[in-house]
């Protein structure tokens, strides 16, 4: 029993070894680090300085990281409405024993097979681009005038349009597994009871997908937190205010960007634990609300 207990724990210690290396460690040191005044993330110890909140009272006296947060609130809100309906639309289409269905599962979530950067590049240049974007020829045909989509005013909802787009297929897996966990006797017996299709859909499709719903919010709710790719397509020389996140301002100060004449790791690491406070608290708010969401047999 002593041999195999041994076993056991060398066969477990180098992912446990990783686990703590690669992420328990920078975890705390970015938590400790965001307490300290530092320059460099590579800074040791000794060069640290007690900062206390001071960090934390630096990124929320600035107005380009609270222009950022607005900006991810609302990608959060409006992105996250528009994604995760979008998506439960396509998964209830797909679901409902329609001629096809795998191809079109297949179409939709073929945006998140390709290369983000493709996707980007191919929203920018094809259908945003204002001489022969796909867009302003629409616009064109009804006779309208071309429109700068790629402008300071409509950036921002451009670059979440296209994010948009690359998102609704993995979602939708999501809840098309969902959907599929439910057996089709609930359906036959509402159906037998008299239910049309838009009552099961809201009385009990919805109520037994209470976990899967939780999990696409706190999906969401990362994806979104950790939004950087998109914002440097749409802005790949300098970071602007129409398309700045807290990631991008992060980077900006930690690294070096534009309007940063010194660099701050003690200030990127408090955007960092900001970021993880509110993952944590939307997490806890969704748990909460989705409270008894097992499916019962």
């Amino acid at each position: 029993m002593r041999k195999n207990k041994a076993m056991i724990f060398w066969f477990c210690l180098p992912a446990l070894l990783c686990l703590l290396i690669m992420f328990v460690y920078p975890v705390l040191r970015t938590v400790l680090m965001s307490f300290f005044k530092v320059e460099s993330v590579t800074a040791g110890l000794s060069d640290w300085e007690f900062y206390g909140i001071g960090n934390y009272s630096k990124i929320f006296g600035s107005e380009s990281f609270l222009t950022s947060m607005r900006n991810v609130m609302l990608i959060w809100i409006v992105g996250g409405v528009i994604t995760l309906a979008l998506s439960l639309l396509m998964a209830v289409i797909i679901t409902s024993g329609i001629r096809g269905k795998n191809f079109f599962r297949a179409a939709i979530y073929m945006p998140n097979i390709i290369s983000a950067v493709a996707l980007a590049t191919m929203w920018i240049q094809y259908i945003f681009n204002y001489d022969f974007g796909l867009l302003n020829e629409v616009v064109k045909l009804f006779g309208g005038d071309k429109v700068k989509w790629l402008g300071t005013d409509m950036k921002f909802w451009a670059m979440t349009a296209a994010f948009i787009f690359g998102s609704v297929g993995y979602y939708m897996l999501i809840y098309i597994s969902g959907i599929e966990a439910i057996p089709q006797d609930f359906y036959e017996a509402a159906t037998l009871d008299g239910a049309n299709k838009f009552q099961q859909f809201t009385r009990m499709t919805l109520p037994l997908m209470k976990g899967v719903l939780k999990t696409s919010i706190t999906f969401w709710s990362i994806n979104t937190t950790t939004f950087f790719l998109w914002t440097k397509m749409f802005s790949p020389i300098d970071t602007e205010g129409s398309t700045i996140v807290p990631v991008v301002y992060l980077y900006d100060i930690v690294f070096g960007g534009k309007g940063v004449t010194t660099r701050d790791a003690g200030a990127g690491a408090a955007v960092g634990v900001v970021l993880t406070l509110i993952i944590v608290v939307v997490y806890a708010v969704t748990n909460r609300l989705f409270k008894n969401s097992d499916l019962e047999y």
